[in-house]
């Protein structure tokens, strides 16, 4: 197994690490508060992403996140609640797109390992992948609306996975959904009873296709993304949408409350 840590490593508020081995491209990312995103960790997933899936020994590309809490808490409420201008918003929120595009776009099939709970933009970054591994008690849910925004940038993506009724349902009732759910939906394509079984799925998953015809895999994947070509202008007026929002006093006082829980 070679190592080939980013940059990422070395910010003490989280990271993103890969591995090569035997065809299987590994990425996990981490974050200490529930595995949120701020926008360095977005950027360096985006970049990390792109960089394994241009690397001719990677098969197939597993994403995960750390730990034992959740898979991923979604965007960082920290940052946020630090934005001050439309711009930052625009920028941040367009990190989501950076890696839903990087992921659709590799030629390896993604599979996404979730370990955990997923919430807003990490629904978004499981809809991106081409097949969803996860326990049972990976709950999902899309928060946006809570805190006055909305799912903009990781909705087109979900829609195309879940289709348009599972979205809408998400995003107008942004409670939970259990991951039989998920699974009925085409969130998830698997499910199992512990982490333990999740991992021995992944890993078989992950060599079988690691040694499948890489050419029939990557136009596989250019029929299951038809149609998603323009997708980097239609993700930036989103990105603006979702910025221009979290300025708003109804979206800052919702993230001052719940950062106050």
């Amino acid at each position: 197994m070679t190592p080939a840590n980013s940059p990422a490593d070395q910010h003490a508020d989280g990271y993103v690490r890969t591995t090569v081995t035997d065809g299987i491209g590994r990425i996990e990312f981490f974050h200490p508060k529930s595995n949120s995103l701020p926008g360095v960790l977005l950027r360096e997933l985006a970049a990390t992403v792109t960089r394994v899936s241009q690397d001719p020994a990677v098969r197939v590309i597993v994403l995960q996140s750390g730990g034992t809490g959740p898979f991923c808490a979604g965007a960082s409420f920290d940052e946020l609640a630090s934005l001050t201008a439309p711009e930052q918003g625009q920028q941040f929120f367009s990190g989501f797109a950076g890696v839903i595009l990087a992921m659709i776009r590799a030629p390896q099939f993604v599979i996404t390992r979730v370990h955990g709970k997923a919430a807003g933009g990490a629904v978004g970054l499981i809809s991106a992948s081409d097949f969803g591994m996860a326990v049972r008690t990976a709950s999902a849910k899309l928060s946006e609306l809570t805190v006055g925004i909305g799912p903009f940038v990781v909705g087109p993506v979900i829609e195309k996975k879940l289709g348009l009724a599972s979205f809408s349902q998400m995003a107008v009732d942004a409670d939970w959904r259990d991951a039989a759910w998920c699974e009925r939906r085409g969130l998830y394509a698997r499910l199992y009873d512990d982490v333990a079984a999740l991992d021995a799925g992944v890993d078989q998953l992950a060599a079988t296709l690691a040694r499948s015809n890489p050419d029939a895999m990557a136009q596989m994947k250019q029929v299951f993304w038809a149609g998603t070509e323009q997708w980097d202008s239609m993700l930036a007026e989103r990105a603006t949408m979702s910025g221009t929002l979290a300025l708003s006093p109804f979206t800052r006082n919702a993230i001052s409350a719940f950062k106050g829980k």
